[in-house]
């Protein structure tokens, strides 16, 4: 068997009058992320993951920010696309963990929507999401963003 790991890592300001979607899950927020698609940091990172250790390039290659048809896409939607490709290469995703960074929202209430939902992405797909702070320090513990990270694991199919 042959095994090939990615990173992803994204980023996201927060703004006024958008709303926050995490993991494809909307949330009740008053700050939303700003982004060329719906700003989905966790997607975005899985999206990157997968991508990464397939040898696939990355979100911006296959999405491009200057690309109209993605202004305020789903990052679900995006992320249902990588996986394909990344299926279509030859791949199997055997697992991925997610980490979301910042100090708001908890996510705790919501983390199993999120799993399922980015699990049925990815044809339903092991999919971790998880959260941590930052203590305060760095553009996330000054809640100006929210950042998130994925690891993803694939397999030859």
């Amino acid at each position: 068997m042959t095994f090939r790991v990615g990173i992803g890592v994204d980023a996201h300001a927060l703004a006024d009058g958008v709303p926050l979607v995490l993991g494809g899950v909307h949330l009740d927020h008053p700050r939303g992320l700003a982004g060329h698609s719906d700003g989905d940091v966790l997607a975005h990172a899985l999206v990157d993951a997968m991508l990464g250790a397939a040898g696939l390039g990355d979100i911006g290659s296959l999405f491009p920010p200057d690309d109209e048809r993605f202004r305020g896409a789903d990052s679900v939607e995006l992320l249902r696309e990588a996986h394909r490709r990344v299926r279509d290469a030859g791949w199997r995703l055997v697992n991925a963990d997610c980490v979301l960074v910042g100090e708001e929202p908890r996510i705790a209430t919501r983390r199993d929507e999120m799993r399922s939902r980015l699990g049925r992405a990815v044809d339903g797909g092991d999919v971790n999401v998880r959260a941590t702070t930052t203590d305060g320090l760095g553009f996330t513990g000054r809640r100006e963003g929210l950042a998130a990270y994925a690891v993803a694991l694939l397999e030859r199919s």
